[in-house]
């Protein structure tokens, strides 16, 4: 028996080795072939040279093309991956510009990024520095761009453009920390006019970046010809690069899939849990954070209660909010709120007189994991931290500096490896305080608005936005180097932080300081576009909600919540002894869903963009079990539906149970069994009434 399971896991291993590869065989293509630098020769109807480009640099001596040429190729291989390495150096100047190229032989996704270095007599600039920027073939008359885009509360807008010929879609995000807002760092090209969840031929074209970024796709003048930039945006000048330095571009991830757009989201979605994420495909804690439940108004016994009440609803975890910080005058605390205390990382002992430590202990007794929100980019200009290094900030010479949040919030400077340094010692104090410490919530409450470094020569000021997110991934990668065991939290005033530069760092993102559910659905729609669902923070809150006041039912919020990362942020104590009851047998059932939540392969069934609710499908990699979530918007009178599922096993059985019900209430008549082939063509039968109304159900194989 064991030589046979053992036969079957191996002979599944090669199957799915050789789906990737066979899938993953566009994208390499495209990765490896043509890299477009400005000045580079082509012939068209008449010789000439390269100008929409990727690549674009002055030299020293001040001339502008480059024309590069192959010097080398190698390729490695191990067991599970293959890389690439293509060194191109310019003819005549010594410019070298190295390419690499990665496939996984679990995946269809492929990593593509670029190194610049020269030996010229004086710096060069670089106007752009691509990541990836090649032409793609497609024979189409229809070319169309995804996109997310959004603001605080309301990110993760899905919207698609069309590339008209001789036109060019550009997406550009230019905050300097929460770039995910303006313009997602990630981009589906869509090749022809009928390519939807199941059809088409797709492109991704994802960075693996949390600064400036700016991503293109041009289509010539009689559309035959389509080709795709992304890279790092250059906001405020041209990159100066000294000689014998190298300047590494973010890795790009592109995805190809001739079936729609919901195969290209799973391939991102494996690749981001089996190579990307620190903690891979672990399972992420149930927990509460104290944000919406406290505030900055708490005392030790209220965490306590909170404590208290999380664990009795079956929670794993007690996070720790804002307002634990500082000392002195500075210290952060009910009166002060957001405008003091950033930038000094030492406990409020008036606030907190047994320290952290002993609240992480209390959670423990309680059979808890404790968690803790920091914000190391910031400070405030009412802080110990700044009065000793006024300098230490980024601000511009001669001018005032713009304050953020509370009209005291600046941006540390990154760039700066001695402001690195004091924020990891700081920090890593406070960690060693915490001998258990699970769980860290990094927070960014501002973006970019002084673009001006004090440590930074003057003409080397706009080398700033490049150089602070390298900064950023340069402080997450120590803390994550010291302390491995503990996940992170990318929160940036929401979800400015929901991308894969730093997904490399954290294991999920806080998807929107937006919690009613009615909202997230179309969030965390869009997020699932690219981001696999365990990296979606996403949290049951009070009703009427705190940011839009809508009245919701408790289900309701649960169902929204369920499809990520389950929490909640709210006290305990507000819930009546029935909700309390409900939320326990609730959190039972994710508990039980959450590997196939997590783990699984998302199908998006029905999209909230075009009926009044929405339906999502997650299915096991074994195809043995499945989640499926009918989420009501604003439903007049009652609404019957058919979700036709997908990615089972057509000749297993299975059955399906209706979970997180509220007593008497069903959504659907189920059979005792049914087949996996039945399921997908005929479906399930679905009943939503009135406004806010939800269902999910539990799919699982039946034994033959």
């Amino acid at each position: 028996m064991k030589l046979t399971k053992g036969i079957a896991a191996f002979a599944a291993a090669v199957a799915v080795a050789a789906f990737a590869a066979q899938d993953a065989g566009r994208a390499t293509e495209l990765a490896l072939g043509e890299y477009l630098a400005f000045g580079q020769l082509t012939k068209d109807y008449y010789e000439a040279i390269v100008k929409h480009a990727g690549l674009q640099v002055i030299h020293a001596d001040g001339a502008v093309t480059l024309r590069l040429q192959e010097i080398g190729r190698e390729v490695a291989t191990t067991p599970v991956s293959s890389s690439t390495t293509i060194r191109l150096k310019d003819e005549y100047y010594p410019l070298e510009v190295t390419r690499h190229v990665k496939t996984w032989n679990d995946c269809a996704a492929v990593e593509t990024w670029v190194e610049i270095r020269h030996a010229e007599t004086g710096p060069i600039k670089l106007i752009r520095a691509d990541s990836i920027a090649t032409p793609v073939a497609a024979s189409t008359n229809a070319v169309r761009v995804l996109s997310l885009t959004g603001r605080a509360k309301n990110e993760a807008n899905v919207s698609e453009s069309r590339v008209v010929k001789g036109q060019t879609v550009e997406l550009i995000s230019s905050a300097g920390t929460r770039d995910a807002w303006e313009a997602n760092a990630a981009m589906m090209v869509l090749f022809g006019e009928d390519v939807d969840e199941e059809r088409g031929a797709v492109l991704g074209v994802a960075l693996e970046w949390a600064g400036t970024s700016c991503s293109r796709v041009r289509r010539n003048w009689d559309g035959k010809r389509t080709e795709v930039f992304a890279g790092v945006d250059m906001t405020t000048g041209p990159y100066t690069l000294d000689p014998g330095v190298t300047f590494t571009t973010p890795k790009a991830i592109l995805v190809w899939s001739e079936k729609g757009k919901g195969e290209v989201s799973r391939e991102y979605h494996r690749w981001a849990r089996r190579h990307l994420m620190p903690h891979g495909d672990a399972l992420h804690p149930v927990l509460l954070n104290s944000w919406e439940g406290s505030y900055f108004s708490f005392t030790e016994q209220t965490l306590l209660d909170m404590m208290a009440g999380v664990k009795e609803m079956g929670g794993e975890m007690f996070v720790l909010d804002d307002g634990w910080f500082g000392r002195g005058r500075y210290a952060r605390d009910e009166t002060n709120r957001a405008t003091a205390g950033l930038g000094d990382w030492c406990v409020n002992t008036a606030k907190l007189p047994h320290g952290l430590g002993w609240l992480a202990e209390e959670a423990a007794k309680r059979g808890l994991q404790f968690g803790l929100w920091v914000e190391p980019e910031m400070a405030n200009t009412n802080s110990w931290l700044t009065q000793e290094h006024p300098d230490w900030f980024l601000q511009e010479k001669g001018r005032p500096v713009v304050c953020g949040r509370g009209k005291t919030q600046v941006v540390l400077d990154l760039t700066n490896p001695a402001v690195r340094d004091n924020l990891f010692t700081q920090l890593d104090a406070v960690y060693s305080a915490i001998p258990s410490l699970a769980y860290v919530k990094w927070d960014c409450n501002a973006s970019i608005h002084n673009p001006g470094s004090t440590y930074l020569a003057p003409d080397r000021q706009p080398n700033l936005w490049y150089d602070y997110t390298q900064g950023y991934n340069e402080l997450l990668a120590r803390f994550q180097a010291k302390r491995p065991q503990i996940m992170v939290q990318a929160c940036a005033s929401g979800g400015g932080r929901m991308d894969f530069g730093s997904l490399r760092y954290t294991d999920e993102f806080w998807a929107s300081d937006c919690t009613d559910p009615y909202r997230r659905i179309f969030i965390q729609w869009g997020a699932s576009q690219f981001y696999p669902a365990s990296a979606m923070a996403c949290h049951v809150t009070a009703s009427p909600n705190h940011q839009t006041k809508r009245v919701t039912p408790l289900k309701y919020r649960f169902d929204v919540a369920m499809t990520g990362r389950l929490g909640f942020e709210l006290h305990p104590k507000d819930l009546s002894a029935e909700e309390v009851a409900f939320a326990k047998a609730a959190v039972a059932d994710y508990k039980r869903i959450r590997p196939i939540v997590q783990r699984g392969d998302l199908y998006r069934l029905v999209s909230p963009y075009e009926k009044p609710f929405s339906s999502l499908l997650y299915v096991s990699e074994s195809k043995d079990s499945a989640a499926v979530f009918a989420l009501g918007l604003k439903i007049d009178g009652e609404r019957v539906e058919v979700l036709k599922l997908r990615g089972l096993n057509p000749d297993a059985s299975y059955s399906v149970q209706e979970i997180n019900c509220i007593p008497g209430r069903h959504h659907a008549k189920l059979p005792a069994a049914i087949s996996g082939r039945d399921l997908m063509e005929k479906g399930i039968t679905v009943r939503l009434s009135g406004d806010y109304d939800s269902a999910v159900f539990e799919v699982a194989a039946t034994a033959r």
